[in-house]
């Protein structure tokens, strides 16, 4: 693959109880904001949301396996979580190349949107290209 500034990709999902009781499993996190419905009635959102991280980790799913791709590796992600993400929601991952730098690094915005067009992370990511057939 040949990179340029202005390449993007992207991957969408639709977000089941089950994805956030995996997560919630896997990393240890069972915030009754995530996993207890009847609790997370009385908190802010009035409702269970996914963790905040688990939106955000399908930025990797497209830095690994779209674009860049294979072999790309991720060295640092910044983020801000804006809006919350809610069981159900269908979120769409964005990442786009924004700047080439030496050494075959790569500045990259990245962008997670819900159903609505909603941003609900924004950030920007480095990462070192994979290295690219002569």
């Amino acid at each position: 693959m040949s990179y340029k500034v202005g390449t993007k990709a992207s991957f969408s999902k639709t977000i089941a109880e089950c994805d956030v009781y995996g997560f919630a499993g896997i990393i240890g996190d069972f915030n009754p904001l995530h996993v207890n419905a009847a609790e997370a009635e009385e908190m802010l959102f009035g409702r269970r949301i996914v963790h905040g991280m688990l939106t955000a980790s399908f930025l990797s799913t497209v830095i690994a396996s779209r674009m860049p791709g294979s072999g790309t590796i991720y060295m640092e992600q910044n983020s801000r979580f804006l809006k919350p993400v809610f069981f159900g929601d269908t979120i769409t991952a964005e990442v786009e190349i924004t700047e080439l730098l030496e050494k075959g690094r790569a500045r990259l915005k990245t962008t997670v949107v819900n159903q609505d067009g909603v941003v609900v992370v924004d950030g920007t990511a480095l990462v070192k290209l994979p290295k690219q057939e002569e």
